[in-house]
């Protein structure tokens, strides 16, 4: 395995974590906080929207098996990203797009995925993902992991998972477990 760690933000970690699960080459995927000043924040912390930090996921892959580029196609294609700082009823720049690189080759292929989704057309609207280095990454609390296969009848995830479950099964099945 060749194993590389990239850390995306797409609004609410409980939405986009079910899809990176599913796909293959992901190894793991770990929800938290980063991008922000505040040390071991909380849930609590981050909902008051002054921490600076957003809910993102921390995802391992093998570049074997799947490429950044094309997570980060997923990425662009099941989140809308062309809102700032909110995800459908989430708002707060906790909830904002982001893509966190840890170096000037991560940021190249961040940087080219944002101009192939513009180009595609897929959003009326420009998008407003930031491109930030990668900081501190804190694990959210134990109950935030696996949140939807926890709780998939839960009436959040039923309204803002399934329909990107479906986006998903439609435009990518080939990139799936």
């Amino acid at each position: 395995m060749q194993l590389e760690t990239i850390t995306l933000a797409g609004g609410c970690f409980w939405c986009i974590e079910p899809v990176f699960n599913k796909l293959k080459g992901v190894v793991s995927v770990l929800s938290g906080y980063t991008g922000g000043t505040t040390s071991q924040p909380s849930y609590e912390d981050i909902c008051t929207g002054k921490t600076g930090h957003a809910e993102a996921l921390q995802i391992v892959f093998d570049k074997n098996q799947i490429t950044l580029a094309q997570l980060l196609e997923v990425f662009f294609t099941i989140h809308d990203p062309t809102t700032l700082n909110q995800q459908g009823a989430d708002k707060g720049t906790q909830y904002r797009s982001a893509i966190f690189y840890k170096d000037a080759a991560q940021k190249a292929a961040a940087q080219e995925a944002l101009n192939n989704a513009e180009a595609a057309g897929i959003w009326q609207n420009p998008i407003v993902t930031r491109l930030e280095l990668a900081a501190e990454f804190y694990e959210a609390e134990d109950y935030h992991q696996d949140f939807f296969a926890k709780n998939p009848s839960n009436r959040y995830c039923q309204f803002s998972v399934l329909p990107k479950l479906k986006k998903l099964d439609e435009l990518f099945q080939p990139l799936q477990k």
